[in-house]
Formats: C-alpha cells, structure tokens, sequence
C-alpha cells in the first residue's frame, strides 16, 4: 500500500519547501506583515516544530531530510542561508545546530482569567523573508525535481517526499504544468512525490480549502495549480479533517486565496506524514 512507509534513522523522508519570492510577496496581510514575512515566521516556526519532534534523549535524531528552494528577482537557488547555503537538502541534524540566528520574540498566551500575558521566547531563524522581481516558476520546479530524484535513488524504502510549493503569482518563464508533473512522478517504493500547492494572497475572496475539482476555481491560472497538486493520502486526508477542513473523496493538497490560519494549517498538515518507527 503506497504512503504506508514508517519514518525512522535508517528510512528518513524528505520535506522540501519551494518558496515564491517574487515583488508582489511584498504585499500586506492582514496581520500587518508582508506575505513575505508571514510565510518565513511559518516556515521557520515548521522547521523548528520538525526539529524539536525529532529530538529524543538521545540528540536530534534524523528522521528527516529538509530543503527549502527560493525564487524571484535573483533567480533560483537554496532558501537556506549560512553554513546551509551550498545545497538544497539537508539532515534536519544540519537545521538544528545552524540556524542563521536566534532572535527574542514576545508571544501572547491567555493568563487563564479573562486577560493576556506576554511570554518572550527563544525564535530559531533559518529563512529569511525576500520579495523582489518575477516569479520563475518554472525553474524553481525544475530544480525542486534535480534535488528529488537522486534523494529517491538513495532512499528506496522511505517514504516519499513531500514538496510544499507557497506561491502568490502566476509563473514568469513559462507553464509549469509539465515540470510539476514530472515532479510527482518522482518516487520511492512507497510511492510518488507528493507536491501540494498553497496560494496566498491578501485580496478579499472565497478561500478554496482542499478542493476535488476544479469547478469552483476562479481562473485558469488558479486551475493550473489545482492540476499540478497531488491527491491526498488518506493519513494526510485525515489530518486536515482533524482541523475541521471537510473533504470530499479525491480531495488534493492545494489551497487557493488561503488567509494566515490556512497557510499555517496547510504547513502543519503537510508535514506530518506518519509517526516515526523507532522512538
């Protein structure tokens, strides 16, 4: 049965993370940030949470294999900065003793009577938020599946990865629809590569949750990425499920106007793939 693979040291996965870092990332949220900055703060709280997940008595045990691309105005390249620079994936060992900085941040907790307290807590940084120039879809596709598929070669018993692609724009170099179905094909013997799309954006509108058509999508352009995503697994289908998402059956890994919550939700579901194996 494909997507049945426990996680565990000698069969780790991967979650590679394809970020749009184009101009129009720039815009404002309604949390006050740009996309930019909403997206890395999520980002990195996630590599923070698979970080922690995987430390044991033992250490940071590596269950998984993180890579993050970026993409806009300076090209294509590794969204990991610092010691992570020169390549794309990494054991998530590497992320938890090279994060870029730690910074102090104040974090808002109910006080458990009607009022608010603030917590300062510790904040990992391993990506920066960037916004500038176009949006070369395309390319960042193309090197999402030359990473993958020697990762799968390797990796032939693990379960297979997991390619989270935030994006607020159409592609600038060209239709990425046959880059994001060679990437899905991509596998392990457990199955193909699992490539969910999330669009972002501060206008106003329908948010379109996890849908299994694309009847109800507002363009092509927002039908393209619908295509491009794959089905969900049913662990994964249940997950979303779990947040209070309704699924129908055949329900894919996409998300199109998704607010700040959804984007948070969206990385939190795809991430979990399955337990560990050995603990």
């Amino acid at each position: 049965m494909p997507y049945s693979a426990e996680i565990s040291r000698d069969n780790p996965t991967s979650i590679l993370f394809v970020i749009d870092q184009s101009g129009s990332m720039d815009e404002k949220m309604m949390t006050g940030k740009s996309k930019a900055e909403f997206v890395a703060d999520v980002l990195n709280k996630t590599i923070y949470t698979l970080v922690t997940n995987c430390t044991k008595a033992d250490g940071v045990r590596n269950y998984f294999d993180i890579g993050v691309i970026g993409y806009g105005g300076s090209g294509v390249g590794p969204g990991l900065g610092g010691a992570l620079s020169g390549a794309v994936v990494h054991p998530i060992t590497a992320l938890a003793n090279s994060p870029l900085r730690v910074e102090d941040r104040t974090r808002l907790e109910d006080d458990g009577a009607g009022g608010v307290l603030e917590r300062r807590i510790k904040f990992p940084v391993w990506f920066d938020p960037v916004s500038s120039g176009g949006t070369p879809m395309r390319a960042a596709l193309t090197k999402a599946a030359e990473a993958l598929v020697g990762w799968c070669d390797s990796h032939p018993n693990s379960y297979p990865p997991t390619i989270i692609h935030v994006t607020d724009g159409a592609s600038t170099d060209g239709d990425p629809d046959s880059v994001g179905s060679a990437l899905r094909q991509i596998s392990t013997g457990d199955g193909e590569c699992l490539l969910f799309n999330i669009h972002v954006s501060t206008q106003q509108g329908e948010t379109i949750q996890f849908p299994n058509t694309d009847s109800a999508l507002p363009d092509s352009y927002a039908k393209l990425l619908f295509g491009m995503s794959s089905v969900l697994p049913p662990h994964v289908a249940k997950l979303a499920a779990d947040k209070g998402y309704r699924l129908a059956e055949g329900a894919r890994g996409f998300m199109f106007n998704a607010d700040p919550k959804d984007i948070a939700n969206f990385f939190d579901i795809g991430t979990r793939p399955r337990l560990t194996a050995d603990r």
